[in-house]
């Protein structure tokens, strides 16, 4: 049993129990209480579920109510600017690189820049897949069959401003109220990685699915810092050791996850395009002015520590 003076802990995320992203974090919480029996560890796997947003979250545990979640770097990009380059269209087309590069030098550079302009210690970066167009209307090859159409995405800048650079009429909406926004048609397509068409059943209104992989998604895994900060070093190891256990666990199952996801929306008869039936490069030259106003504004040496 824990003893009273151990550590608290309450960590949540934002989505269902067949996500990959809540295996992870409960591997975090489990592997958390085997390296501090110590420890107080409370787990809110899916706090939509709970009638919560995902800003809500978010704001929990910078203010220190909750120690920890996952965060999709986008929606952070508007505090740190730094973050902008996770967002940056078409730009990552290797996986493995793109983590590498986040578990070194660009990594500690945007874990510094977190650090500095907000109240968040970044404690990993998890894999949130390519993200890949689906909708309710028609099969998306070019810019021109994007036209016309509301698209949902995460509270992104650069999002938003790339996903009309190829036609769509882009709006955020928080991930509490995505099925109901797609359910109603208020949207007619959306962006995420393919699990959560899925996880979320988006595949029972949306039959199309377009595999653009025009984002690369990044998940920032983050803390309190000032809570962070008070711990003791033993308890810091204890942390960063369950977050390294549950972040190879996450990045292998993300990886794995898109070909399973791939075929089991095949089975269910959507139609997938995938990206040797699209007009990729119409796409990428829709989409280069946003890339290139967005990378002039970053530091040349983060740009190339991430994409070479």
């Amino acid at each position: 049993m824990p003893s009273q003076d151990g550590a608290v802990l309450h960590l949540a995320g934002y989505q269902g129990e067949g996500s990959i992203l809540t295996a992870a974090l409960t591997r975090l919480a489990d592997t958390l209480r085997e390296l501090a029996p110590d420890w107080l560890v409370h787990q809110q796997s899916n706090v939509p579920a709970a009638g919560e947003t995902a800003q809500s979250l978010f704001a929990s545990v910078e203010l220190g109510q909750r120690q920890l979640c996952y965060m999709a770097s986008g929606y952070l990009s508007a505090r740190v600017p730094e973050l902008e380059m996770l967002d940056l269209p078409f730009a990552v087309n290797d996986r493995t690189a793109a983590l590498a590069a986040l578990d070194g030098a660009a990594g500690q550079w945007l874990r510094q820049a977190v650090a500095q302009q907000t109240g968040y210690q970044v404690l990993a970066f998890w894999d949130n897949g390519f993200r890949h167009i689906s909708n309710s209307v028609r099969p998306i090859r070019s810019p021109s069959d994007c036209q016309g159409l509301v698209i949902r995405t995460l509270d992104s800048a650069v999002y938003r401003e790339a996903l009309s650079s190829l036609g769509f009429s882009a709006r955020s909406v928080d991930v509490k109220d995505l099925v109901r926004v797609v359910q109603s048609g208020e949207v007619q397509a959306q962006e995420n990685p393919l699990t959560n068409l899925l996880s979320f059943s988006l595949w029972r209104h949306h039959p199309f699915v377009s595999l653009s992989g025009h984002f690369f998604g990044v998940l920032l895994v983050l803390c309190s810092r000032s809570w962070y900060d008070s711990l003791d070093s033993s308890r810091q190891q204890a942390l960063l050791g369950a977050v390294e256990v549950a972040t190879q666990q996450q990045r292998q199952a993300a990886a794995a996850e898109d070909a399973r996801a791939l075929a089991q929306l095949q089975d269910l008869g959507v139609q997938v395009l995938k990206p040797e039936a699209l007009d990729l490069a119409a796409m990428k030259l829709a989409t280069a002015a946003v890339r290139q106003a967005h990378s002039q504004a970053l530091p040349p040496e983060l740009l190339r520590a991430y994409l070479g």
